[in-house]
């Protein structure tokens, strides 16, 4: 067995030691499906290291010396063993993206089985956002070198692509509940809008994982983007609207659905740029602020 299986198999030993609690190393081995002999083979320079303690407990802190077997991103001010619970994240982002664009593929292709498939995604979704946060409750209580207020960044980040997940499903939704196609004209606004949002959550990711924060102008020049075609999807909207009778309850009740679909994908563009923002505070101690970046800038002189 090569290098990279063996670390493989070894972040997911102590994976299962993190967050499971194992008593012995017969249930380290079941739940992974391999031979106890192996899982002994392969902790045992971690015990005698005193990284893994006896009833299996994780010392994060001796952890670090040992951490780049797993050739993880690191970034430099990363408390020792917090890259468990960013693989989580990564894991997750990647997830919801799958999310939103199953959601708009049900929008492209009037498809409701897409759409009921997006629904499901939805529950892996909050089933990831549940096991970070108990990650977290657990590295807090197991950890007392880690800044608790840095710690707790990790939920807030997972509940966040827990909203976009959210979002996600009042797109599928709209093909479930509505009964009229979307028109051409609309459908070039939504996918761009889809687009630009799937672009910023994967910058605003990316720069929380990685540190990179200068991903926030990038983040930022998309959120520009995003309110600029929600004002034309908007727009089209309301001109559509206004050609429909007020006998027609049924293509009015379809109008507003579709502005909702408009505003979830400008949500997911938000949710994002909260994100980068963060980003910065946990990496540079920049207090977030609680008005829109999009405000910001009109407001700047």
């Amino acid at each position: 067995m090569n290098k990279k299986t063996k670390n493989t198999t070894l972040k997911s030993i102590l994976d299962i030691i993190l967050y499971e609690n194992p008593a012995t190393q017969d249930e380290i081995a079941d739940k992974l499906g391999i031979t106890r002999r192996y899982v002994t083979k392969l902790l045992q320079p971690m015990v005698k290291k005193g990284v893994v303690r006896r009833a299996y407990i994780v010392d994060l802190q001796k952890f670090d010396e040992f951490s780049e077997m797993f050739e993880e991103e690191r970034t430099s001010r990363e408390y020792a063993g917090s890259f468990f619970i960013k693989e989580m994240l990564k894991d997750m982002a990647e997830h919801v993206c799958q999310q939103l664009e199953m959601s708009f593929n049900s929008l492209s292709e009037n498809s409701e089985e897409m759409a009921n498939e997006a629904l499901k995604m939805d529950y892996t979704t909050n089933k990831m956002h549940e096991k970070v946060r108990s990650s977290v409750d657990t590295a807090i209580a197991i950890n007392p070198y880690s800044e608790f207020s840095k710690t707790m960044v990790f939920s807030e980040i997972a509940y966040d692509l827990e909203r976009i997940g959210d979002h996600s499903g009042i797109i599928a939704n709209f093909i479930i509940k509505e009964s009229y196609e979307i028109d051409a004209e609309m459908m070039k606004y939504l996918e761009s809008m889809y687009q630009t949002s799937r672009k910023m959550v994967k910058w605003s990711m990316e720069a929380f994982i990685t540190e990179k924060l200068e991903l926030k102008n990038e983040v930022m020049d998309y959120e520009e983007k995003i309110h600029q075609i929600q004002k034309k999807a908007l727009n089209c909207i309301a001109t559509q609207m206004a050609e429909t009778t007020f006998e027609d309850v049924d293509r009015s009740t379809y109008y507003i659905s579709l502005s909702r679909v408009v505003k979830a994908f400008e949500r997911v563009g938000d949710i994002s740029m909260e994100i980068v923002d963060t980003a910065a505070e946990y990496y540079r101690n920049i207090p977030r602020t609680t008005t829109p970046e999009r405000f910001r800038r009109e407001q700047s002189p």
